[in-house]
């Protein structure tokens, strides 16, 4: 299936699909801590670019098309911020600036690789990764073709590296 029959596609049972190599692949419903760090995240990232006035925007569960098989994948992190502005409705994401994943624990490793590839390869300078478990957030900056791990936070302020006015206090994202 290629990225323009999958955005006709009428999915059976509802809920959200991605396209992985070609096959649209179920993603299982968020459980609550999941979509509650999805909220806080978007939230708190959001109001902090507003009050900059930032031209940027927070969009949840973006499409994101890799540049990787293009024509076969279509992505759906959890977040993303774009500078990109838009004049009409779109699928997908254009030039996204930070992704945000927050892990399941479905999640396998080779999913993580790859979706942390096929941001590579559309230039996203910084992606995060939400462990609930953990109660970490990896910082991954892109490094030529490649996302590398910077650092993995657990407390103190999370400050995109292209925001320094967004400010996250780690300590205040965890449902309690």
């Amino acid at each position: 299936m290629t990225v323009t029959e999958f955005l006709a596609w009428d999915a059976p049972g509802g809920g959200r699909w991605q396209l992985v190599d070609g096959e649209p692949v179920a993603m299982a419903p968020a459980s609550r801590t999941h979509g509650a760090l999805q909220l806080e995240l978007g939230s708190v990232i959001r109001n902090h670019l507003v009050a900059s006035g930032s031209p940027c925007t927070v969009i949840a569960a973006p499409g994101i098309i890799p540049r990787v098989r293009a024509s076969e994948n279509f992505r759906i992190p959890e977040l993303a911020v774009t500078c990109t502005q838009y004049e009409t409705e779109e699928y997908d994401v254009s030039d996204p600036v930070l992704i945000v994943e927050v892990l399941s624990p479905s999640n396998s490793r080779r999913e993580r690789e790859e979706k942390l590839g096929d941001y590579a390869s559309i230039g996203v300078p910084e992606v995060w990764v939400v462990s609930p478990e953990a109660r970490t957030v990896e910082v991954l900056y892109l490094e030529g073709a490649f996302l590398r791990t910077s650092q993995i936070v657990a407390s103190g302020a999370l400050i995109p590296k292209l925001f320094p006015q967004v400010s996250v206090d780690i300590a205040k994202i965890w449902p309690d």
